[in-house]
């Protein structure tokens, strides 16, 4: 272990980072969306399974493939980001256990059981998802995820083998400042958390 981040970057990342909801026209460049997957792929999931799978989307082209399925109160936040990142997770995510873990044979602890495979992909998959926040606001850019959208018509239009389902979207690069809320409250220690 290495000594904590300082206040600057802990600012930057937790405290001062808010969700974004507007966007400047500033692009966000390949190199940097490649450096942001470096940094996510790092994060921990269970035995690396590694469920995630992302769609960066910044063309208009691509906008315009995923504009039917926004909620009406994301379609212009989305269509206005530079980039907007569909999470999904892997249904099949244990056929690369023989890369990613190994050590032993762990793909026969799922086959078979959809539910563990299910459960396993799912929470593994949103814990990148939340990498990818913290990995893009630790490179200097804002996030705005949203739940706010047709889940089957996501998977229909750009995962339409069944294989690999939507989780969440998060739209990527330097916010505005002007559709920002108003910070809400959160939970003091004592209301959520117990040392036993």
């Amino acid at each position: 272990m290495h000594g904590p981040l300082d206040n600057e970057s802990l600012d930057l990342i937790f405290r001062n980072a808010r969700t974004q909801n507007g966007w400047s026209d500033e692009p966000v460049p390949l190199e940097l969306i490649h450096q942001l997957f470096d940094l996510i792929k790092m994060g921990p999931t269970s035995a690396n399974c590694s469920p995630a799978r992302y769609i960066f989307i910044v063309t208009k082209k691509g906008k315009e493939r995923l504009k039917p399925s926004l909620s009406e109160g994301n379609v212009e936040k989305t269509m206005a980001a530079p980039v907007t990142v569909i999470i999904g997770y892997d249904m099949q995510f244990y056929k690369h256990f023989s890369k990613l873990f190994p050590h032993e044979d762990a793909a026969t602890w799922f086959t078979g059981n959809s539910a563990l495979i299910s459960e396993t992909a799912f929470r593994n998959g949103t814990l990148q998802g939340a990498y990818l926040i913290i990995a893009a606001r630790s490179l200097g850019l804002d996030c705005g995820p949203m739940s706010g959208f047709d889940q089957d018509l996501v998977n229909a239009t750009f995962w339409p083998n069944g294989r690999i389902k939507a989780n969440f979207l998060c739209n990527i690069g330097v916010g505005d400042n002007v559709n920002i809320f108003e910070r809400s409250p959160r939970f003091n220690f004592d209301e959520v958390c117990k040392v036993i």
